[in-house]
């Protein structure tokens, strides 16, 4: 069985080996971009296996070069595998989405891992909440259990939103400690092929906002985190940088803008590192000229909301 990726290539995949399973939730599914991590990824799939929601699990292999589709289809044969031929980034994401029909999509990380009944109580949400298009999990850190610094943020958000909430609202997500609903992410396109990876959320979250969707923080939804060591953090850096600059000046109007690019500009380390996201930032000008699109007024109030916290943030600098 073959998909088209975003490039019109074909990634070769393999359909899983149980329909349906006794028990499971068919309100919600799981994506899993992965990228050589292999022992990771496997350890993840089976915490995933164990769940009770029992949810159907489309792993997106990005060009992995250390055997890690090969283990999936020996070790996990009820997960069903996207093997793309190279590394999509986020927009893995969008080709797992794309094979699901289920109303809801969790994201998940080959690092991180659901805690039993977090899916089943973000579909409640879901099913109670008609314009809820985003809910993002309390987060541990492992080992150990402790809160990841960024959870402080997100349950005393300033964001102001829908008065039926059920937990803080959002300017943005984090997308591998999400449940998303598919309709919502659908109509805003996924995620932008142009970002690949690093912040990508922020651009999807200020579409939903102005197509009129509601994300939110859920204090009953658990995700745990063991950073992956196999990552390059400088690349990670640059392409953060670049994406913030891309993002501030796709959607932002000029002011707000401008005063989030000095501020960027004047709190990251001056190195090589920032140098070359700068330098890719500013080759991206004749597309962002072209896509510029301000957000409405109700969609930036969010984001405008959030730049108090971003400038005295200790979970979001740009170190590596």
């Amino acid at each position: 069985m073959t998909a088209q990726d975003v490039d019109g290539e074909d990634t070769v995949t393999s359909a899983p080996t149980e329909a349906v399973r006794s028990g499971a939730d068919p309100r919600v599914a799981v994506v899993v971009i992965t990228h050589d991590r292999r022992d990771e990824l496997l350890l993840a799939l089976s915490r995933l296996r164990e769940l009770p929601e029992q949810p159907h699990v489309v792993v997106v292999d990005n060009g992995s070069s250390d055997g890690t589709a090969d283990a999936v289809r020996e070790q996990h044969p009820w997960v069903e595998l996207i093997a793309s031929p190279e590394n999509l980034g986020a927009v893995g994401r969008n080709l797992g989405v794309a094979r699901l029909d289920t109303p809801y999509v969790a994201f998940c990380d080959d690092d991180t891992w659901w805690d039993p009944g977090s899916l089943r109580a973000a579909a409640d949400a879901f099913d109670a909440h008609p314009r809820l298009a985003v809910v993002t999990a309390r987060i541990l850190v492992e080992p150990g259990g402790t809160e990841d610094p960024i959870v402080a943020e997100l349950r005393d958000s300033p964001v102001v939103g829908a008065d039926w909430l059920p937990g803080p609202a959002l300017g943005s997500f984090l997308a591998g400690a999400s449940v998303l609903r598919r309709e919502a992410f659908d109509e805003v396109g996924g995620f932008n092929e142009r970002l690949w990876l690093g912040g990508e959320e922020e651009l999807m979250a200020g579409d939903l906002a102005a197509a009129g969707w509601e994300l939110c923080y859920l204090e009953q939804l658990t995700i745990h985190h063991q950073a992956s060591t196999a990552r390059d953090p400088h690349k990670r850096r640059a392409d953060g940088i670049r994406n913030t600059l891309w993002t501030t000046w796709l959607r932002r109007p000029l002011k707000p803008a401008l005063r989030r690019t000095l501020h960027l500009l004047r709190t990251v380390p001056r190195d090589r590192v920032t140098a070359r996201g700068l330098l890719a930032a500013v080759r991206g000008l004749p597309w962002l000229v072209r896509e510029r699109r301000v957000l409405p007024a109700h969609a930036e109030a969010r984001f405008a909301a959030l730049e108090g916290a971003q400038r005295t943030s200790t979970a979001r600098r740009y170190v590596s």
